[in-house]
């Protein structure tokens, strides 16, 4: 098998993805310092003998390895700032690890237009009759939280877990 590589750009273009997705569209052009810095790291999840895990670097990794994502969004001002929506992206070639989203309320989506709570499903005709199917969780491409507000100088950690695939 071949490890596969979260390249630093990566981290960097979803960490970017991550604040941009947070903000109103005219709060995006608006504010030169961000009032809420977001910082997203990526730690490999290691099964101990014990039944204990430990988390490592997260720089190389081969299909089935498990990889923890935690966004921390942290108010740099000194009000408070609401409906903050925190939304994690869920990289290609992975998939949501069931029930891994701290804290609860989380909400999953597609194509980061439209997020339900999952288990996410769609509308399909199997042998002509139209059924609702639940959709894989290696389709799901984005998580977003319940808006929060953030009090004055304060942090909040968002976490989930997603399996590298093929």
């Amino acid at each position: 098998m071949k490890s596969k590589r979260i390249s630093l750009f990566s981290r960097v273009l979803a960490a970017v993805v991550v604040v941009v997705a947070t903000m109103p569209a005219h709060a995006q052009k608006a504010v030169a310092e961000p009032l809420v810095r977001v910082t997203l790291e990526a730690r490999k999840v290691i099964p101990g003998a014990n039944g204990r895990e430990t988390l490592s670097s997260a720089d190389a990794v081969r299909p089935g390895d498990v990889i923890e994502y935690a966004a921390t969004y942290r108010n740099t001002t000194r009000d408070v700032v609401r409906n903050l929506e925190p939304t994690l992206p869920i990289p290609q070639h992975t998939e949501l690890v069931a029930g891994s989203a701290r804290p609860a309320g989380v909400r999953a989506s597609l194509d980061a237009r439209e997020f339900t709570a999952p288990p996410l499903k769609r509308k399909t005709v199997i042998d002509g009759r139209e059924t609702i199917e639940a959709i894989p969780l290696r389709e799901y491409r984005f998580l977003r939280w319940q808006p929060v507000s953030l009090a004055a100088e304060a942090a909040l950690t968002f976490t989930a877990r997603v399996r590298v695939i093929e």
